[in-house]
């Protein structure tokens, strides 16, 4: 497995890699057809803020399973272009909250105080004291535009010094606002009530541009702080409402073009501080972010659940001990279900029975939806399958319910057109040993593995004989059987574990006797 590294990480990240046996490349600044003709043959890609991933990128690689962000922000990523081809975007987003709070807190303070101002005019000798007079914070108000992680940690720093605190974000529910000692309000309220703005939340189509001049004169006499994402913030606006003195001041770290250009008018105002994008700068938040990736790499290329997925379901880590196993199980029934259905699935229903009724079963779910898929030769994986059930019209729907009559948990996953419904439902023996126990009506106990052959007939003598026979015949092996019926003399569905493939002309002669009423062969793995 080959992961290419395209912008810097801490050395402890690459050790996770590398540790784990796969081959690590590192390849800085590499765009155009230098970055394409890298990620050819990568199965995992690591990238900060510095690397554009876009379709094209995410489309030159057809071994390409992650996109690991080393940090939070993900605007430089085509994040639907990537579920598109069914690569997890993954980010770490705990590994610099602290680092950016405090950044933003000492950004705070600086713009408040002058700090960088009157540093500057005492290193060039002038003891300029009387010109700086600051702004005490303490009593005033702190507005939060978007109480996400970073944001909430600046909430309780600057709560803890005295500010009062209202915040905006139309994403996060008025009690946990209240827990974190913030009163929620909309965008005008927030920005007029704030003394101090904190903006901390992802550039998107939405928030691009969301600051602008009418909103900074709502802000009048206070202080705008950016340590979030550049592009939010209109930056000729800003700087033509601190240089009129509209505002008391600015301090950004982020800018909407990075490195920040020579003719940037906020670099010739001074009581706009001004530092390069070091929110996250410290050896701890690098460190942190650079391992977190790299885990998140290492379970993705490994088959397991990524914790930090943007497009993927996931699996809480005290729960993944208990659903890792229906997450296989979950995507056989489906696999089943969709290779016995004749025509078109029109629907899609996965059941939870038992203890699993009370589990966040979402990764499940996307499992068997990437059974269902999978045999019809889609490129399909839990990152995309959700998706492409909705791009083709497939209804998804998932049902829980805590009672089960012979198991302590049952998974099913049903199959349906306008004309037909299979249902495949499937459990563990002994905690781990897969099983599936039913198919529609008939109670079978089938080993789920390789090939397998379903046979349903009439319920008279002789006919699994003929189906040994045949299958010796073309030199078959089977590996077991589990047979079972509706009543005495009805229809019979037998499940045969075989050895290879069953050739056609096995499968003719089978069909032509008249007690076989149909034989499907399946594919697991």
């Amino acid at each position: 497995m080959q992961v290419l590294v395209t912008d810097p990480i801490a050395d402890a990240g690459l050790d996770v890699l590398r540790d784990a046996g796969f081959d690590v490349e590192t390849g800085y600044e590499r765009e155009g057809e230098a970055l394409l003709d890298a990620v050819a043959d990568a199965n995992a890609l690591i990238v900060r803020s510095g690397t554009e991933v876009t379709r094209e990128v995410l489309e030159a690689s057809e071994d390409l399973a992650i996109v690991g962000r080393a940090g939070i922000g993900v605007d430089n990523i085509d994040i639907d272009a990537a579920t598109d081809e069914g690569v997890i975007v993954a980010n770490a987003p705990e590994g610099n909250v602290r680092a950016a709070a405090e950044h933003t807190v000492a950004m705070t303070f600086a713009a408040a105080r002058s700090i960088p101002q009157a540093h500057g005019r005492l290193k060039a000798g002038e003891w300029a004291k009387s010109e700086f007079l600051g702004t005490e914070l303490d009593g005033t108000t702190l507005g939060v535009v978007g109480l996400g992680r970073v944001g909430q940690e600046v909430a309780k720093k600057l709560d803890a010094l005295g500010m009062d605190i209202v915040a905006f974000d139309p994403y996060i529910s008025e009690e946990r606002a209240q827990r974190l000692g913030a009163t929620l309000v909309d965008l005008d309220a927030c920005l007029d009530a704030a003394d101090v703005l904190t903006i901390h939340t992802p550039l998107t189509p939405e928030t691009e541009g969301m600051i602008g001049a009418d909103e900074l004169e709502s802000l009048a006499g206070g202080y705008l702080i950016n340590v979030g994402r550049g592009g939010i913030v209109d930056e000729d606006a800003l700087a033509a409402a601190v240089e009129a003195g509209t505002l008391a001041g600015a301090a950004l770290d982020v800018f909407a073009e990075e490195p920040l250009p020579d003719d940037s008018p906020l670099l010739d105002v001074d009581d706009v501080v001004l530092t390069p994008h070091l929110g996250a700068s410290t050896a701890a938040a690098q460190q942190n972010v650079a391992t977190s990736t790299a885990e998140q790499v290492v379970a993705a290329l490994s088959g397991d659940p990524v914790a930090n997925a943007l497009n993927a379901p996931s699996i809480d880590e005290t729960a993944f001990d208990r659903l890792e196993p229906y997450v296989e199980l979950a995507g056989t029934a489906g696999r089943i279900a969709t290779q016995l259905l004749d025509g078109r699935i029109e629907g899609v229903e996965v059941t939870y029975e038992g203890d699993l009724a009370d589990e966040d079963v979402e990764f499940v779910t996307a499992s068997a939806l990437e059974g269902v898929f999978s045999p019809l030769e889609w490129q399909v994986n839990a990152v995309n399958a959700p998706k492409i059930a909705e791009d083709r019209g497939v209804e998804v729907t998932e049902s829980r319910t805590r009672q089960t009559e012979d198991f302590q948990n049952l998974l099913s996953v049903t199959v349906s057109n306008d004309e037909a419904a299979i249902a495949v439902e499937g459990t563990l023996f002994a905690g781990e040993d897969p099983r599936i126990v039913r198919i529609d009506d008939y109670r079978v106990d089938a080993i789920p593995h390789g090939k397998m052959v379903v046979t349903r007939n009439t319920d008279e003598p002789g006919v699994i004989g003929l189906i040994g026979s045949v299958m010796g015949k073309y030199d078959v092996n089977i590996a077991g059987l589990f047979n079972a019926r509706e009543a005495i003399g009805g229809e019979a569905l037998t499940v045969y574990n075989v050895d290879g493939e069953v050739p056609d002309e096995a499968r003719d002669e089978l069909e032509a006797d008249e007690r076989i009423i149909d034989v499907r062969e399946l594919t697991l793995d």
